[in-house]
């Protein structure tokens, strides 16, 4: 019955003194104090050898506060929770609840203190588990079963406290945060200034050794590092967000207590601006109480950041926008002063930090402009955007952005140059789309009319110099000229001595047969327009004294006769090489044909070697049509027959012996005719004209015959044989571009 009593009075002991150490505990203001003295009040009034309190955090458990135990006893933490007994929070539970064969952690640990006998009170706050706080023994100790209620209910009162003790010390920490927070912000801080502050706040509050902010970029559509950050770890500049994406993937412990990293949300009016990441904690993960102090941080200074980084964005446009009026300046200057479009190309390039290629409406270069990143060289730059000539003949108005066939991830923005409605040429910019914002799409559409601009001013220039130019010319390749001294005036504005001894060459330029039936009449024109151009190119660049123009369908060639240095023959070989068809890059090209007269030494000669060249050229472009060019000298009976003053003669000549076939020819095709030509230059050979013709020798016979009873002529006489040769040549001299002499 003592014994009894005894047991009964140590129950009531107990019990009381837990009741007052419960009331006392709800007067702490720290969670460090409460479960301080809950530890001295065990250790005071009961005979253990080791106490300790355990607190969850996520999935792991470490110590918060004990008595007795080793010097490695806190080294074993944490622990996770799944490499425990999953009794470990029940209540009451002790090693002999342990179930067989289950290697605890715990169990582990306390094996290593030597601890014999323990048991746990569960930390319960409501149906959320806070953790257990352990009593243990070196020896064996009988455990009072009827205390087993009362540590059960003091584990809630321990809970209870806990609660209490920790929003006490987080609001404590919050006033202290926005105290620390507003001491060290000032009105009108930048967003470096507020990033930095934040970030060693947060390092001061969660003990964090590294700390950094990405801030949300829409147009982007990516997170931004912000700089400063603390910490000397690599960090990534830019985060991009996928539309599959998600916080989670990208943040891996966004909001995730119990590790060594923690991101939390920056919102502003329920929408996210980006993120503050901490990692590496000096005293061991990252808990509930750090991730709640981080997002109150966060909560208040949000508006704060997004506020300084609007203002940023701001003061860079206005930045920007200065800088746009200061190009712009530049730009209206070269309007107004600049002749070329390099200067146009260069401040374009510089504005833009990126290379820009000026096109003709052919979608040939005539300006560019590289930047030193650039890792393409223009020929492979060129070559790429032209191998898209038929997308881009499809392209509007707004233009178009071409992706590249290297593989490359960088675009080519492609727009069309327009002034008075015309299509004038085309603008590339090696930048992605997303690049062009709105203060850069108003400087490309300037930009654009500049160029629209210089293209107008050098059309009107060049159309002014073409004229006057055209205008002598013409006069000089009248027979009769009938103002010299204007000729004389116009040419010396050119720096062209015209009584230097000259070669007039005639050149034209002859499509394929395919280009000229799939293109209308305006396309074929462009067509014949640009090769002639190229050769224009071709020929400045082959030697600028020579001087160009064009009458009509021919162009003409003026060059210095001092060019030739002795051989002729070689210089125009040379020319011929440089703007034959194997030298363009148009395939519609078939031939160029070039026709050189003899040489000048007066003005009055002008016109005169212009019709040997025409002549030349008649002649070259149906029958030297390999060799492509013929000078007049070297046409032997030619030259002799041009010097014919009245060209009634050789019509008269040309009708006697050849009126019937050319009749013929216009009614019924040109067989006959050809016949007969390759029948009188093979010298009367079967064989030799059945080969050139490649037709049968019944067919051959057939032809002759005809063309026997259609001129009423012995073909084989070798007297008939001469005059119709030099009907021939009188044909090709005057008449080889007309079907009928009439």
């Amino acid at each position: 019955m003592n014994r009894l009593s005894k047991r009964e009075q140590l129950v009531e002991k107990i019990e009381g003194h837990l009741r007052t150490t419960a009331r006392r505990l709800v007067g702490f203001d720290t969670l460090e104090e409460t479960l301080d003295h809950a530890i001295t009040s065990f250790w005071a009034e009961l005979p253990c050898d080791f106490v300790a309190i355990i607190l969850k955090d996520g999935e792991w458990l470490y110590p918060k506060a004990w008595r007795g135990g080793s010097d490695g006893f806190e080294a074993s933490f944490p622990i996770r929770l799944d490499r425990c007994s999953p009794n470990i929070l029940a209540e009451g539970w002790d090693v002999e609840k342990t179930e067989d064969g289950f290697q605890c952690d715990f169990q582990n640990i306390m094996k290593q203190e030597q601890i014999t006998t323990w048991f746990t009170l569960p930390l319960k706050d409501g149906e959320e588990s806070l953790g257990f706080c352990i009593i243990g023994f070196y020896n064996f100790v009988p455990l009072i079963t009827e205390t087993e209620r009362i540590f059960v209910e003091f584990g809630k009162d321990i809970a209870t406290a806990m609660k209490l003790a920790h929003m006490k010390e987080i609001d404590t920490k919050k006033m202290k945060s926005i105290k620390w927070f507003n001491e060290n912000i000032f009105p009108g801080s930048s967003l470096e200034q507020l990033v930095e502050k934040v970030l060693e706040l947060c390092c001061r509050g969660t003990r964090a050794d590294e700390a950094y902010i990405y801030l949300y970029d829409e147009p982007q559509h990516s997170f931004l590092l912000q700089r400063p950050y603390v910490g000397e770890g690599r960090k990534a500049e830019t985060i991009p967000l996928a539309q599959s994406d998600t916080l989670a993937r990208l943040f891996p412990f966004l909001e995730k207590p119990g590790g060594r990293e923690l991101t939390v949300l920056l919102v502003v009016h329920e929408k996210t601006i980006g993120v503050l990441h901490a990692e590496k904690k000096t005293n061991g993960l990252f808990t509930s109480e750090d991730m709640e102090l981080l997002s109150f941080l966060c909560h208040h200074v949000a508006a704060l950041l997004e506020n300084a980084r609007l203002y940023q964005m701001e003061s860079e446009l206005k930045q920007r926008l200065q800088a746009f009026m200061g190009h712009q300046q530049e730009l209206v200057k070269q309007t107004l002063d600049g002749e070329s479009f390099d200067e146009i190309s260069r401040t374009l390039s510089t504005l833009f930090s990126r290379s820009v290629i000026l096109f003709d409406r052919f979608l040939r270069p005539i300006s560019h402009h590289l930047q030193e990143a650039e890792e393409l060289p223009l020929s492979v730059l060129l070559e790429q955007i032209q191998k898209r000539q038929e997308q881009v003949k499809r392209m509007g108005k707004r233009g178009e952005w071409l992706e590249q066939s290297d593989g490359a991830e960088r675009e080519v923005g492609l727009w069309p140059v327009i002034g008075g409605g015309d299509l004038l040429g085309y603008l590339a910019v090696f930048m992605n789309r997303e690049e062009l914002d709105d203060v850069l799409r108003v400087t490309m559409e300037h930009a654009l009319n500049v160029y629209a601009i210089q293209f107008i001013k050098q059309k009107l220039v060049m159309e002014t110099k073409e004229k006057v130019k055209d205008s002598f010319i013409n006069q000089l390749f009248q027979e009769t000229i009938k103002d010299q001294e204007k000729i004389i005036e116009s040419a010396s504005l050119f720096n062209w001595n015209v009584f230097a001894p000259h070669r007039i060459a005639v050149l034209t330029i002859h499509m394929k047969e395919t280009a000229r039936r799939e293109a209308n009449l305006l396309d074929k024109e462009a067509r014949k327009s640009q090769a002639w151009e190229q050769i224009k190119e071709r020929l400045t660049a082959f030697d600028s004294d020579i001087v160009l123009t064009r009458r009509g369908e021919q162009f003409l060639l003026i060059v210095p006769a001092a060019k030739e240095v002795g051989n002729a023959k070689a210089f125009w070989q040379s020319l011929y090489n440089t703007v034959g068809p194997l030298g363009l890059s148009d395939e519609a090209v078939q031939n160029v044909y070039i026709g050189v007269g003899g040489q000048t030494e007066k003005l009055t000669d002008y016109f005169f070697c212009f019709k040997q060249a025409l002549q030349a050229h008649n002649v070259v472009s149906r029958h030297f049509q390999e060799e492509g060019f013929a000078l007049f000298e070297d046409l032997g009976a030619y030259t002799l027959l041009n010097h014919l003053k009245d060209s009634s003669v050789a019509l008269l000549f040309i009708e006697t012996y050849l009126q019937p076939l050319i009749e013929y020819m216009d009614g019924k095709g040109a067989d006959l005719f050809h016949t007969l030509r390759m029948y009188l230059y093979h010298n009367g050979s079967w064989k030799q004209t059945m080969e050139a013709l490649f037709i049968h020798r019944s067919t051959l016979r057939y032809r002759l015959e005809r063309i026997r009873d259609i001129l009423e002529l012995d073909i084989d006489d070798a007297e008939t044989r001469l005059n119709l040769m030099i009907a021939y040549k009188l044909y090709d001299l005057y008449y080889a571009n007309e079907h009928s002499i009439h």
